[in-house]
């Protein structure tokens, strides 16, 4: 494990400007925090994150990600907060540890390829500073590098293909090829360790039976391009296990067949000997045709940047060749970690712009219109959140949603019966907007039913949708039951009954398709009483208005020509005393509103009739939102008290609950506008009434 002053010279060695008291701040705040843990290993833990940072000072990172490495899990693993990193280390760190505290929370669902690409996407849009994810990935790397500690398999298991299936492609993914390799090889040490054997024993033999064959090779690179007036430098290895492994898997040919197990480095000094190595190096090898790439020309989506090919070297022997300068290699070997290093302006103030403008600028060179969808959905997800159920499984969802939009995005039902949720364990209202990363439990119950008041903060169009169906129905079945009751009232004044067979003379005779069309006419008044009676029973309308409709309320108001059917408004629910205005709706009854009511906003003051209360007006719903304390017996304290007050209550609904308070919806039943003010003055003198106010 690297000692402090090891770990602080390292930084200080390619960033002499570093703020090294921050890392001495983090060094001895880690060591402090996990004490005397352990890890399976049976090494102090705090020698993990130390190692960690000791990976991401070799890509020349910043101190603040250094920092970060350090402290990336202190507050998961021990009784450190966000509170206490933030005010000892400052926003930038918070932020990224918190970041990094997320990911490593994530469970990754690697059942299918597409549940894998899922997290990939999760992963990239959750990074909002890239730094975040190169610390995840040093994370990842070390544990692989200690995964033969632990002793449960099927956990190793997990582990390996968890790195394989996300992290491994991921590193591809932004550039980190050595990353990448070292991962893979560790995988497939655990996934199939037979392979990797056969493969590593076979490949030690050939080592000794070539002797120094890859050195001698690489020199003779070396000379043939100082010929041309190349200086260049040039190393050779054999290609790692996995990679060999997966190339006789796709060609199903042994190793002995594969030829091409041996590649080699030649960087030089301009994009111009580039070109030049590669028509020396033609020159003198004949090309495996079809083996030749040009990403230096046209890059490959990640930023990578060499010249590829195979020849055939003496013996027959293929070997791979790659061409490229300094630069290209570092982007070649760290791919967006080399534009985070300490010295670049990209790691300074403005992170998330930074980062995404690196990505989008690497992702423009696409290669396919699959890769430029790709590119596309990257972009679209700096404006998407992901939040997990209780089992891991992903959700994606607009910025800004709360958990009715989670519910119906997890299923319909689900949200038709949310009631609350919990996001990371903690119980919290609906209205809850939730950020990226959380987990989120959706609280349910069979009794629920989706509400109107929901459409206030439901963002996504299944969300939306669902819920005013659902209100489109409910006032659909509130319409056909008035339609039954005033159709009862019909029947009751025919000289004699009717049955069955008269109700389908009367559908037949109106013109309607069923029972319930003639229920909602009756109910919405496109049919007087007089013209129902006639069709069921003609002749029995003798006598009656045919034109005007009876009154649907039985309250006095003034300024409507006698007969005309009314409704009071269930937006306002105005009460004798309100001042109120009558709305005009073609085909339907006026609506009374009062004065204030909002829905009048949107309204041709033309359309409004000017009303009045009548002497005899006494008597209406009214609707009041009230905030409790969450205590015992509260809701029934309040429920005495109206009833002291002389008002009835018709019913209550739970809107909103949390650990302190809960908002309740109530109908009463009062006698009027002074009425209702003294009972609302009431609650509010009420100790476990936080506020009381008309809905």
């Amino acid at each position: 494990m690297l000692r402090q002053y090891e770990l602080v010279d390292r930084v200080l060695s390619y960033d002499p400007d570093a703020d090294e008291a921050l890392l001495n701040r983090a060094y001895v705040f880690s060591v402090n925090a996990h004490g005397s843990q352990k890890r399976a290993s049976g090494d102090p833990y705090f020698s993990h994150p130390i190692e960690v940072a000791g990976i991401l000072t070799d890509l020349h990172l910043d101190a603040e990600t250094i920092a970060t490495a350090i402290l990336h899990d202190t507050i998961e693993d021990t009784v450190a907060t966000p509170e206490d990193i933030q005010r000892l280390f400052g926003d930038n760190v918070a932020r990224m540890v918190d970041g990094v505290t997320k990911l490593s929370k994530i469970e990754a669902q690697t059942e299918s390829e597409r549940a894998a690409e899922n997290l990939r996407k999760f992963l990239l849009a959750m990074s909002d500073d890239i730094r975040v994810l190169l610390v995840k990935l040093a994370d990842r790397l070390h544990n692989m590098r200690t995964l033969h500690h632990i002793k449960n398999p099927d956990k190793r298991k997990r582990i390996a293909r968890e790195t394989m299936d996300i992290y491994a492609p991921l590193a591809e993914r932004i550039g980190m090829y050595e990353f990448m390799k070292e991962m893979q090889s560790l995988a497939f040490k655990e996934l199939e360790p037979e392979a990797y054997e056969s493969i590593t024993r076979r490949l030690d033999n050939l080592k000794i039976e070539g002797e120094d064959r890859i050195a001698k090779i690489a020199s003779g690179l070396k000379l043939l391009l100082a010929r041309g007036g190349i200086d260049a430098e040039v190393s050779g290895r054999e290609k790692h296990p996995y990679s060999i492994w997966k190339k006789m898997s796709e060609r199903h040919v042994s190793l002995e067949q594969l030829s091409d197990i041996m590649a080699f480095r030649a960087i030089v000094k301009t994009e111009e000997e580039c070109y030049r190595a590669l028509g020396s190096i033609h020159r003198r090898w004949p090309m495996v045709p079809g083996r030749f790439k040009d990403y230096i020309s046209t890059p490959k989506r990640n930023g990578y940047r060499s010249l590829h090919t195979s020849v055939i070297h003496a013996e027959n022997m293929r070997i791979e060749i790659q061409i490229r300068t300094g630069d290209m290699h570092a982007q070649a070997e760290y791919g967006l970690a080399a534009h985070w290093a300490y010295k670049q302006d990209a790691v300074r103030p403005d992170t998330q712009v930074s980062w995404i403008r690196d990505l989008i600028e690497i992702l423009e060179h696409a290669e396919s219109p699959e890769e430029l969808l790709e590119h596309t959905r990257m972009a679209m997800y700096q404006d998407r959140i992901f939040a997990f159920t209780p089992k891991g499984e992903l959700i994606q969802l607009p910025k800004g949603a709360t958990p009715v939009d989670f519910a119906y995005a997890v299923h319909s039902n689900l949200g038709d019966q949310a009631v609350g949720a919990k996001i990371n364990g903690r119980v919290v209202p609906l209205r809850t907007e939730i950020a990226q990363g959380d987990q989120v439990s959706i609280l349910r119950s069979k009794a629920q039913e989706p509400q109107a008041n929901w459409l206030n903060f439901a963002i996504t169009g299944k969300a939306r949708a669902s819920i005013r169906r659902h209100i489109r129905h409910k006032e659909r079945d509130e319409t056909l039951s008035l339609g039954r009751k005033l159709y009862e009232n019909i029947l009751q004044r025919l000289p004699t009954p009717a049955g069955a067979e008269a109700l389908r003379d009367a559908l037949r005779r109106l013109k309607l398709s069923d029972e319930d069309a003639l229920m909602e006419a009756i109910a919405r008044r496109q049919l007087t009483d007089g013209q129902v009676m006639e069709a069921i029973m003609p002749g029995s309308a003798l006598g009656t208005d045919h034109e005007m409709p009876t009154q649907i309320q039985a309250i006095d108001i003034k300024g409507l020509t006698p007969g005309v059917a009314f409704v009071l408004s269930e937006d306002c629910r105005p009460v004798p005393g309100d001042r109120i205005v009558g709305l005009r709706r073609q085909g339907e009854p006026i609506e009374v509103h009062a004065i204030d009511c909002a829905t009048l906003a949107d309204t041709d003051e033309d359309d409004w009739v000017d009303l009045t209360w009548g002497n005899k007006a006494e008597g209406g719903v009214a609707r009041i939102a009230v905030t409790l304390k969450n205590e015992p017996g509260a809701l029934g304290a309040i429920a005495t008290l109206i009833g002291q007050h002389k008002a009835n209550i018709l019913g209550i609904r739970l809107d909103n609950r949390d650990t302190t308070f809960h908002t309740n919806t109530i109908d009463l039943e009062v006698r009027n506008a002074a009425h209702l003010m003294k009972l609302l003055a009431a609650l509010r003198a009420a100790d476990m009434v936080s506020s009381a106010e008309r809905a």
